[in-house]
C-alpha cells in the first residue's frame, strides 16, 4: 500500500494537524503518500462553503493546490444525491465565470488523484514528511471501553496463533490430517468482523456487543475443537518426559519456564519448562527449601520476597520494591505502587469514545475496605488479597502474587483483579510511581515500539495524556527500567515518573450498559536491569500465553488408521527455529494459502507443500538471524522472502543441507518467508 486518504485528524480537539498532502514515514522506514480532505469531513453536503474550504483550509498549497472533496450521506447513508451534483455543477460554473472558487472537477477516482500526486513527486515536487504516529487527539476512551470485548479480541488472536502453528505441524506429523483452512478462515473472518469500527473500540450500540459475544463464543468453541484435532494428530503426550500426570505445550518460539498450580489440588505446584513445542512438567515438593516467602510484619503490612525482589505491601499497595541484585529501591519514598484510583469521566460529547484531560483533576485514591489476607504461603508462590469497596454496588478484589525465581527467567510481580463494576461515568486506573527518570516512555504497538514524551512541554505533548499500548509499556533510564505488562488493556499514560494503566470505564452512550458486570484483569510489574530489550518483549508474550497443564492421555490415540510419521512429536514441534539476534521474533507459522492441499480454489493453487513463517524485528535496529529447520523432518528445498500475500519472492541464500538460511531485517521490519517442502 503506497497511498493513504483520510480526514480523521481534522477532529483533533487540541492541536491542528499542520499538513494536507504529505509523506508519512512509519516505524520501519517505509512510507506512504497521504492526503487529508481539506474540507475536514467525509460527508460534505457539496455546497459553496465545502468547495471554498477545500482551498481555504488547504495546508500544503506550496506543494500542490488541489484537494479531494468527499460528499454524500455517509455512516450508512445513501451516498451522493442529485441535489449535491447540481450544487457542484453550479459551483463549477461560478468558478468558470468569476474565478472566486476553486474549479470543481468530477469523474476521477481517488486513485487517479494519487497517481497525479505521484507524478508530481517523480518530477521533483518535495512533499513534506511526517515521521511516526498520527495521533488522533480525540476518542482516547476507546482504548478502554468495552473491556470484555477487548479481552475476547486478545484471546482470539492468541488462539489463532496457536491453531495455525499446531495445525501446520500436524500436517507434517500425520499425512492423513488435512489443514483446516475453511475452519481457520471462518474464525479469522469472525474475529476481523469484531475488530471492525466501532466494535473493537468499544463505541458501538449494545446490540453489537450481544452479537460479538455470540461470535466470540463460537470462535472459542471452534478453536478448541481445532486445537484438540491438531493435538490428536500430533499424538501429543506420546513422548512426554514429564514426571507428572500432566504435560504442557509451549507455542512460543523460545524456551521458557513457569510455576503453575496443579488443577484441583489444594497446594501443589509444578515447574513447567522447555520448548518450543512439548514442555516438561515437574511436580514440586512442598518440603523443598523456601524460594518465595510471605509474612505479616505488623497489622496490615506484609513482606513478600524471592531471590530477585523484596516487597512491602501496606493496605493493598506496594510501598517498597527492592531489586536485591542491584540493591535498588524502585518506589519513591512516600509513594504507593499498585494504587487503585478512580476519576470522574464526563467528556464533552461522545461518552463511549472520549475521555478529556480535565478528568485527571478528579483523581481519588481507593482505600481498602478490609484487611489484606494471605492466600498462598509458598514456598513456590506467595499471594495476598485485598478488597476495595468502590461504591455500594461496585468492588474490586486484587491478589498480589510473587512466584519463586526461576534460573535465567525474568521475575515479575503479578496482580490479578476480580471486579464487580456498576458505576456511571467513572474511570478506574492503577498507578505505578517508579524511581526512574526519562523524558520518553516506550509502548508496544503492533510489530514495533512507539516512544512518547513523559512531559507536557507543548500542547502536542499534553494532548497525549492517554495513549494506546498493546502488551506492555516501559519507562527506562540508563542502566535500569520498569515495564508494566497486561493481558487485555490498551490505555496507558506516563507523566513524569508515574505510570498509569487504565482498567475500566463506565460510559452510558451509545451502550447504556457498557462494561457493567464482572471483570477479571491481570497485569504485572517487570523491573529489569539494563535497557529495554528482548526480555520485556518476550516476558510480555509469556504473560499473555501462560502455560496450561494438559492431561496428555486425551490425545494419545491417532485420529485415523493412516500411518503417522515415526518422528517424535517434540521434534516435529521444534523443527522450525530462529537463531541469532533476540530482537527477532518468529511471530507466526502457518501453511501456504495456495498450497494444493490447502487452497479452497479461489485462486490458482501451488504444487507441493509450503510453510509460511512471519518474522519481525521488535526493538528498532537492524538485526540478523538464521532460520533453522530439521531437514530430516521437513525436507525444505528452498526458502524465499515473499510479501504478505505470499506471492513469489526473492530466494534466500543458505545452506540447505544443513537447514540454515540467514536473514537480515531492518528496524521494525515485518518479513514473510516461504519454506518450500
Amino acid at each position: 500500500m503506497g497511498r493513504f486518504f483520510t480526514q480523521k485528524l481534522s477532529w483533533n480537539n487540541i492541536n491542528i494537524f499542520p499538513h494536507t498532502t504529505f509523506n508519512w514515514v512509519s516505524l520501519d522506514g517505509s512510507q506512504v503518500l497521504c492526503h487529508m480532505a481539506p474540507d475536514n469531513t467525509y460527508t460534505a453536503a457539496a455546497h459553496f462553503g465545502d468547495v471554498k474550504r477545500t482551498i481555504s483550509q488547504h495546508k500544503s498549497m506550496d506543494q500542490d493546490d488541489t484537494g479531494l472533496l468527499v460528499f454524500g450521506y455517509g455512516d450508512g447513508g445513501g451516498g451522493p444525491t442529485s441535489e449535491m451534483l447540481e450544487k457542484l455543477r453550479r459551483c463549477r460554473g461560478m468558478s468558470d465565470k468569476t474565478g472566486l472558487l476553486p474549479r470543481v472537477k468530477m469523474g476521477d477516482s481517488v486513485d487517479d488523484y494519487f497517481a497525479r500526486l505521484e507524478k508530481k513527486a517523480d518530477k521533483g515536487t518535495e512533499f513534506v514528511t511526517w515521521y511516526g504516529e498520527l495521533y488522533l487527539e480525540l476518542h482516547r476512551g476507546t482504548y478502554t471501553s468495552q473491556a470484555n470485548n477487548k479481552w475476547n479480541n486478545r484471546q482470539s488472536e492468541i488462539l489463532l496463533h496457536d491453531i495455525e502453528y499446531l495445525a501446520t505441524m500436524a500436517t507434517i506429523k500425520d499425512s492423513s490430517y488435512k489443514y483446516p483452512k475453511k475452519a481457520i478462515d471462518d474464525i479469522w473472518e469472525d474475529v476481523l468482523l469484531c475488530q471492525f469500527h466501532d466494535c473493537l473500540p468499544g463505541s458501538s450500540i449494545e446490540m453489537c456487543y450481544r452479537d460479538s459475544d455470540k461470535l466470540y463464543a463460537k470462535v472459542f468453541e471452534s478453536g478448541r475443537e481445532l486445537l484438540k484435532s491438531a493435538l490428536s494428530a500430533l499424538q501429543f503426550g506420546s513422548d512426554s518426559t514429564s514426571r507428572s500426570a500432566y504435560t504442557s505445550i509451549n507455542t512460543l518460539p523460545w524456551p521458557r519456564a513457569e510455576i503453575k498450580k496443579i488443577p484441583d489440588s489444594k497446594n501443589e505446584y509444578a515447574l513447567v519448562h522447555g520448548g518450543p513445542g512439548v514442555a516438561s512438567v515437574e511436580t514440586l515438593s512442598s518440603t523443598s527449601k523456601s524460594a518465595a516467602s510471605i509474612k505479616e510484619v505488623k497489622d496490615g503490612v506484609f513482606h513478600l520476597s524471592n531471590a530477585h525482589f523484596k516487597i512491602q505491601v501496606e493496605n493493598g499497595a506496594i510501598t517498597s520494591l527492592l531489586d536485591q541484585a542491584e540493591d535498588r529501591e524502585l518506589i519513591p519514598s512516600g509513594r504507593k505502587a499498585n494504587q487503585l484510583v478512580i476519576f470522574d469521566d464526563k467528556p464533552l460529547y461522545w461518552q463511549g469514545w472520549d475521555t478529556e484531560v480535565y478528568h485527571l483533576r478528579s483523581r481519588e485514591e481507593l482505600a481498602p475496605s478490609g484487611k489484606s489476607r494471605i492466600v498462598e504461603e509458598g514456598p513456590h508462590r506467595v499471594s495476598l488479597i485485598t478488597e476495595h469497596k468502590i461504591s455500594e454496588k461496585s468492588w474490586i478484589k486484587t491478589t498480589i502474587s510473587l512466584a519463586a525465581s526461576i534460573e535465567d527467567q525474568p521475575s515479575y510481580i503479578e496482580m490479578a483483579s476480580e471486579v464487580e463494576w456498576r458505576e456511571a461515568m467513572k474511570f478506574l486506573k492503577v498507578e505505578f510511581p517508579v524511581d526512574i527518570m526519562n523524558t520518553e516512555a516506550s509502548y508496544e504497538t503492533q510489530y514495533g515500539i512507539v516512544r512518547r514524551n513523559t512531559h507536557y512541554n507543548t500542547s502536542w505533548d499534553m494532548a497525549k495524556f492517554e495513549v494506546c499500548c498493546h502488551k506492555w509499556a516501559d519507562l527506562s533510564e540508563n542502566g535500569y527500567g520498569v515495564s508494566i505488562l497486561n493481558d487485555s488493556k490498551y490505555g496507558f499514560a506516563t507523566a513524569g515518573n508515574l505510570m498509569r494503566l487504565s482498567l475500566l470505564r463506565a460510559p452510558k452512550a451509545p451502550d447504556a450498559h457498557a462494561d457493567m458486570g464482572r471483570h477479571h484483569i491481570r497485569y504485572a510489574i517487570l523491573p529489569h536491569s539494563g535497557p529495554l530489550d528482548h526480555r520485556t518483549v518476550r516476558t510480555a508474550r509469556n504473560f499473555n500465553h501462560p502455560f496450561r497443564l494438559i492431561d496428555s492421555s486425551k490425545y494419545l490415540s491417532s485420529p485415523s488408521s493412516a500411518p503417522t510419521s515415526s518422528t517424535s512429536t517434540s521434534k516435529v514441534l521444534s523443527s522450525i527455529r530462529l537463531a541469532g539476534s533476540p530482537a527477532l521474533i518468529l511471530d507466526a507459522i502457518k501453511r501456504g494459502e495456495d498450497d494444493e492441499d490447502v487452497s479452497r480454489g479461489e485462486l490458482p493453487s501451488r504444487k507441493g507443500k509450503s510453510i509460511i513463517i512471519r518474522i519481525y524485528e521488535s526493538l528498532g535496529g537492524k538485526a540478523r538471524g538464521v532460520i533453522e529447520v530439521d531437514q530430516d523432518v521437513l525436507g525444505v528445498k528452498k526458502v524465499e522472502k515473499c510479501n504478505l500475500l505470499e506471492d513469489e519472492g526473492e530466494v534466500v541464500e543458505g545452506e540447505g543441507e544443513e537447514g540454515k538460511w540467514k536473514v537480515e531485517l531492518r528496524a521494525f521490519e515485518v518479513a514473510t518467508f516461504r519454506l518450500q517442502l
